[in-house]
């Protein structure tokens, strides 16, 4: 995927859009599906309400 999807840039400030994992720490983000966020790398899942 690109950089543009994960990042949204605004005059001089940078957003993150995605969250980063809390276990594999910054760097790996989290996939944002339609009842969950997961990663890809260690398996760590937080469901949505």
């Amino acid at each position: 995927m690109a950089v543009k999807n994960y990042y949204k840039v605004q005059g001089d400030s940078v957003t993150r859009l995605k969250q980063f994992c809390p276990r594999c720490g910054p760097g790996v983000f989290l996939a944002d599906h339609k009842n969950r966020l997961a990663c890809g790398k260690c398996g760590y899942t937080e469901f949505k309400k």
